[in-house]
């Protein structure tokens, strides 16, 4: 860079004085004043081109000094680039081959726990095996041990049975016996019962016609029209009740249900709970038409026992299964609380429809309260 400097320069020197002289030979034909004046003129200019050149010249050398440092010092960056990236792949390269390392090991190590683990599983499967058929040779002596029991057992049980089978048999002989001489007692007895209900059922019907035709007098003095009407339908219900009562059949029964009155229980059949029912539900449809019938005559003085029907309350009796004040006392309570139903127009204790009234089920229970055993 230098050489080519100096050599610029020795050139324009070499022109300059060229020029010059060139320049001093014209002038001294014109003059010297002139020629002198023109020298120095172009000597300034000379030295301003050779200030200008040397002034580019060292502007050049310092480009190309500052473009020779930075490709030297990119040239160094991609040295050290290269390095560093080497060192970095190198780095990669030991801790891939130290991962690998480990792994191989872990490996060896997880292949030498799995060879101990089925060392040890084979072991233990070899013991198990062991104690399986020491536990199979035990199941089959004991197996064997209870079958020799069990076959003791089935013959003495065999014996037992044969014994019991007799004396069973002995004993149901010995019962039939018995229980045909009971049933003979029991059934003298319950004809007697039902010759005894009948006859104070007779004496209570004899005893109610009278009293009915005394109410018949005492309506028709009170100008209760439609209660009289009540009473004549009433009458005519228990009259082809009775004839009914003739073709009634007995059946025998043993007790199965019980309920309670007064604090104390009582046993009936199912054909007793029956007419027990009965005598509530048809207590509540002679009472409902007796307390419409006042409602409907318009009568404030009496009540539900001022009625003929709850006198008397033995409609629907039969003389079987229950006595007839056990029977009345039932029919009685129905009839109640039919009467103050039909009398104020309500349905507190049961139902009214197409001329028919029936007591709810929750109430005759609640009256009742038939348990069965």
């Amino acid at each position: 860079m230098k050489a080519s400097y100096i050599k610029r320069a020795t050139i324009a020197s070499v022109l300059g004085a060229a020029a010059l002289f060139a320049t001093t030979g014209a002038a001294y034909a014109q003059g010297r004043g002139q020629e002198r004046r023109e020298q120095r003129q172009q000597q300034r200019e000379q030295r301003q081109q050779v200030r200008e050149q040397q002034r580019t010249d060292q502007q050049q050398s310092r480009q190309a000094e500052q473009q020779q440092r930075q490709q030297q010092r990119e040239q160094q960056q991609q040295i050290w680039q290269q390095r560093r990236s080497q060192q970095e792949q190198e780095r990669a390269q030991q801790q891939q081959a130290q991962q690998q390392q480990r792994q191989a090991e872990q490996q060896q190590r997880e292949l030498q726990r799995q060879q101990r683990q089925e060392q040890i599983r084979l072991a233990q499967q070899q013991q198990q095996q062991q104690i399986e058929q020491q536990r199979t040779w035990q199941r089959q002596r004991q197996l064997e041990q209870q079958r020799a029991i069990q076959q003791r057992q089935i013959q003495q049980q065999q014996n037992v049975q044969q014994r019991q089978a007799e004396q069973q048999r002995v004993w149901q002989q010995q019962q039939r016996t018995v229980e045909q001489r009971q049933r003979v007692r029991s059934s003298e007895q319950a004809q007697w019962i039902r010759q005894q209900r009948f006859e104070q059922y007779r004496r209570q019907v004899i005893e109610q016609q009278r009293l009915a035709q005394q109410r018949q007098r005492i309506l028709e003095q009170q100008r209760r029209i439609q209660q009289l009407r009540f009473q004549q339908r009433y009458l005519e219900r228990l009259r082809q009740d009775q004839i009914r009562l003739q073709n009634a059949q007995y059946y025998d029964y043993a007790p199965y249900y019980r309920y309670s009155r007064g604090g104390s229980y009582y046993e009936t059949s199912q054909y007793g709970a029956e007419m027990l029912r009965q005598a509530i539900n048809y207590g509540y449809e002679e009472g409902y038409r007796a307390g419409l019938a006042d409602r409907q005559d318009g009568w404030r003085n009496g009540g539900y026992d001022d009625s003929y029907a709850y006198q008397d309350a033995t409609y629907g009796y039969n003389g079987y299964y229950v006595s007839l004040d056990e029977y009345r006392y039932y029919f009685r309570e129905g009839f109640r609380r039919g009467y103050e139903d039909g009398y104020y127009g309500r349905s507190q204790y049961g139902r009214y429809s197409n001329g028919t009234a029936n007591i709810l089920t929750a109430i005759l229970q609640q009256i009742l309260n038939l348990q069965l055993f």
